[in-house]
């Protein structure tokens, strides 16, 4: 697959994971959960579940698990880079946006999402659903 073509794929999964995750936040701040911070955290790992999901089916089709252990370490590799990614990215830029320059919760939401893909775009494609060449 091309790396444009992939790239679209990335960013159509990215697209429904902007939905769950805003869906996660939009509902943790209706229902006054707690603050702010601790609900993007906790939206942000539905987005990447979500994500993750997608992307074995979709994004890097092309790239399937062969067993088990290896759907479960691209798991951990997804949380340890996309998932590490996205929850300092978010908290650093919700901070900044929300309580620094007074952005809506949701606004900054949407600039957090969008600063961090191109990152995990890299981690995704390079480390978590790395192309190997097997023989057999």
């Amino acid at each position: 697959m091309s790396g444009f073509g992939r790239w679209w794929r990335f960013n159509l999964v990215g697209a429904g994971g902007v939905l769950v995750q805003l869906g996660l936040l939009q509902a943790w701040m209706h229902f006054a959960l707690g603050n702010y911070l601790l609900g993007t955290v906790l939206a942000v790992e539905g987005a990447v579940l979500h994500n993750f999901g997608w992307h074995c089916a979709y994004t890097w089709k092309d790239r399937p698990a062969r067993q088990r252990a290896e759907i479960w370490g691209r798991l951990a590799r997804f949380h340890l880079s996309n998932g590490a990614v996205s929850v300092a990215g978010n908290l650093l830029i919700m901070r900044a946006l929300v309580d620094g320059m007074g952005v809506p919760v949701l606004v900054a939401n949407v600039v957090a999402i969008v600063s961090c893909s191109v990152v995990n775009f890299f981690l995704g494609d390079r480390w978590v659903f790395q192309a190997t060449t097997r023989s057999g």
